[in-house]
């Protein structure tokens, strides 16, 4: 089906669909989770008729590399977890805070870079989380500092690598650009972005920051030593890093690559253990495949509709600076509204079709991955952090993070698109 196949009363119920299906992952009504609402607004549009049992299934399976990239990075976050490299670094962090708030968040804010670059910030989300709160917990501190430091920063610094974000695969696909020309297009807004969310977050909890940290005993305080598997860990963590970057310079499937060099670390370090790989299983947070999946089947369906068609002839209109960085400023809030994923999956699947020129795919990237820090609901990484603070029996209501992202979002994504502009 077609869209000139369609008539306006064909194309209101599927509307409705999927509109409802993306505000359910959003709102969480009956807190039924996020994938059931995916998973059915993608059911409604094969039994209204919008998508063929078979073309959802496509749409779903076209994900496959997304899949695999989530799938092997939270393997590698579950291995750190598992092996106690976030213990290590809860000691080492607070070893180095110097009895001060401050020097804490710092820590805390440089730590979540490193591994939002090179895990992902989903990672940042599902495994620093806690091990923040841990930090907090012995540091007998305000926890709100670190863990918004935390939350904002996966999505700060989701944008240094290509590996950095799952959203970079989806908006690029194939036409992700090798290593060099990432680094070309993205390190000065990276350092900008970063940066910008720094000193924004430092306004922010500039009262709670000023605090000293109660004083340590001398358990609390030794900052572990890292033992000789963990040491094989960090540096086969950075050889893997290291390997993807080979990977996006040749072209290659990243997700694939991911997944497989990661089983092959899993299998040495088994081995070595001599144990079985259940446990990383067991903690996976397998919600996120169905989810994913779902929103696939969704984007496929306003492409049927011919949303697509009518978003890529609206940014292709778009000319000059000013209109460029407007369309992506709008995309940035519109990832608060309806959550970054659904959001950069259809704008992936605008930017595939090649018409959109290199500059503005560039700061719609920007914009998909850095305008979630408006609101709680703005990214799925975003949401893994909720999910973890709620674990810890900590809640952080909707206008509590406005009141946060208001701050922290619209002046660093302003000066970040600026810098991307600048580079021309």
């Amino acid at each position: 089906m077609t869209p000139a196949d369609l008539s306006t009363s064909s194309i209101a119920a599927p509307t409705i669909i999927i509109a409802a299906s993306v505000l359910g992952v959003v709102v969480r009504p009956f807190r039924l989770p996020e994938f059931w609402w995916a998973l059915l607004g993608a059911l409604g549009l094969v039994l209204c008729g919008t998508l063929s049992g078979r073309a959802a299934m496509g749409a779903a399976w076209q994900g496959r590399d997304v899949y695999a990239f989530l799938l092997g990075m939270m393997l590698l976050s579950e291995l750190a977890r598992e092996h106690g490299l976030f213990d290590w670094v809860a000691g080492q962090a607070l070893s180095h805070a110097r009895g001060r708030a401050l020097g804490l968040f710092n820590v805390v804010f440089v730590l979540g870079v490193g591994v939002t670059a090179v895990l992902s910030n989903d990672a940042t989300a599902v495994v620093l989380t806690p091990a923040v709160l841990a930090i907090a917990r012995r540091a007998r501190c305000d926890p709100m500092p670190p863990l918004f430091a935390c939350a904002m920063v996966a999505n700060a610094a989701s944008f240094v690598l290509p590996i950095s974000n799952p959203a970079n695969l989806v908006v690029f696909g194939e036409h992700m650009p090798g290593f060099g020309g990432w680094m070309a297009r993205f390190l000065l807004p990276s350092m900008v972005s970063i940066g910008a969310t720094y000193v924004a977050l430092r306004l922010c909890f500039r009262k709670a920051l000023a605090a000293r940290l109660p004083e340590a005993g001398p358990a609390e305080g030794g900052a572990p030593r890292l033992t000789g598997l963990q040491r094989a860990l960090l540096l086969a963590f950075v050889a893997i890093a290291a390997a993807l970057m080979v990977v996006v310079s040749r072209g290659g499937l990243l997700g694939v690559w991911t997944l497989g060099l990661t089983l092959v670390l899993i299998a040495a370090v088994c081995a070595h253990a001599r144990a079985w790989p259940g446990e990383l299983l067991r903690h996976l947070s397998w919600q996120i495949f169905p989810l994913v999946g779902g929103l696939f089947v969704l984007v496929a369906g306003a492409e049927t509709l011919g949303a697509t068609q009518l978003a890529e002839g609206w940014l292709t209109a778009q000319r000059g600076a000013v209109h460029e960085g407007g369309a992506a400023w709008l995309v940035g809030l519109a990832c608060n509204l309806a959550n970054n994923l659904p959001v950069g999956l259809f704008v992936g699947l605008v930017n595939g079709h090649g018409h959109v020129p290199e500059q503005l795919a560039d700061l719609l990237l920007l914009a998909v991955d850095l305008g979630p820090n408006l609101a709680i609901t703005g990214s799925l990484a975003t949401l893994l952090w909720l999910a973890a603070m709620r674990r810890a029996s900590i809640e952080v209501g909707f206008f509590s993070f406005l009141k946060v992202g208001a701050v922290v979002m619209p002046l660093p994504l302003l000066l970040t698109l600026l810098s991307r502009l600048a580079l021309g």
